[in-house]
């Protein structure tokens, strides 16, 4: 294998080009001892002349030819990496993958759409499924970012929080819970619950917050799907404790009614998750940036049944 450098090539290049060492010593900045010494070395690397010398004056050697095209061959792919590199550091060019937990599918394509219209040479893989999978690609280094409501545990990640995340209780609009002024959480005492899987961050709040409250719920469905549990709901099969922020439009529609349970709506947070081991490229970075200064815009807004109103989030 030749071993050069690219500063020997460089001298070589600017001998070539000056026709002289003492040129390429005021081209590239050395002296001409300097410079008769990283050709020296080179021709020593190359095995075989570079140059003929007639007098004053050198011509290459055919070797020295096949040389000189290597030589601007490397320049060539140097400056081709440097217009890359300023490409991706300009957001012209780059490439972000992102992942996001179920429940954050009502607001994540329309951040992503927003920046990506800001930054069309920028391609973006996102992928989302339950918090499970999102973890075991975030562990294994499979995503630059992450966008979930509970940051994992065990994993050494920076977090950032984007906006709140409220969680209500929601039924068909027809149970008369929804017709009362307020609701005591005790009065749910029973009553059938469609929920999300256990490791679900959903799943873990509400039963935390029926604990406190002295509730014990009986499970009537697991669903990994909020699409699912919303469609139970509204057929009467039960409850649901869920993220407002996937129940705008039935809401507004009139399919569900979130009841007007004390204690709620439960706010908790929406996070950008990225890896503290590793040095993000500057698209993911900017994403990142991107959804913690846009992402309160693009949370849905819920107007629940009197008393009260998730919005502004």
């Amino acid at each position: 294998m030749l071993r050069v450098s690219f500063r020997q090539l460089q001298v070589f290049a600017a001998a070539v080009r000056t026709g002289s060492f003492a040129g390429a010593a005021q081209q590239v900045g050395l002296t001409p001892a300097a410079v008769t010494l990283q050709l020296k070395e080179l021709e020593a690397a190359a095995g075989v002349p570079l140059f003929e010398r007639h007098g004053r004056r050198q011509t290459l050697t055919e070797a020295g030819e096949q040389m000189l095209l290597c030589a601007r061959r490397v320049h060539d792919a140097i400056d081709d990496c440097s217009a890359r590199l300023a490409e991706v550091k300009g957001l012209h060019r780059g490439r972000i993958t992102i992942g996001a937990v179920s429940t954050a599918k009502y607001f994540v394509p329309r951040i992503l759409a927003a920046f990506a219209d800001r930054h069309p040479g920028i391609d973006i893989k996102v992928q989302i499924a339950v918090r499970e999978t999102i973890l075991a690609a975030f562990g294994e280094d499979a995503l630059d970012l992450a966008i979930m409501g509970r940051p994992p545990d065990g994993l050494a990640v920076h977090t950032t929080v984007i906006g709140d995340h409220p969680y209500v209780i929601v039924g068909a609009p027809d149970t008369p819970h929804a017709r009362v002024p307020r609701l005591d959480p005790r009065a749910l005492d029973g009553e059938t619950f469609l929920v999300r899987e256990p490791s679900s961050g959903t799943r873990i709040l509400m039963e935390q917050f029926l604990a406190r409250a002295g509730v014990t719920p009986r499970i009537g469905m697991e669903i990994t799907s909020n699409e699912t549990i919303k469609q139970a709901v509204i057929a009467g099969l039960g409850l649901a404790f869920i993220s407002a922020h996937t129940i705008a439009a039935e809401v507004e529609d009139g399919r569900l009614a979130v009841l007007p349970v004390d204690g709620l709506p439960v706010l908790r947070q929406w996070f950008v998750v990225r890896p503290a081991r590793r040095t993000l490229p500057p698209a993911a970075l900017a994403l990142a940036e991107f959804a913690v200064a846009t992402g309160p815009g693009f949370l849905p807004t819920v107007s629940g049944a009197a008393p009260f109103t998730v919005a502004g989030v």
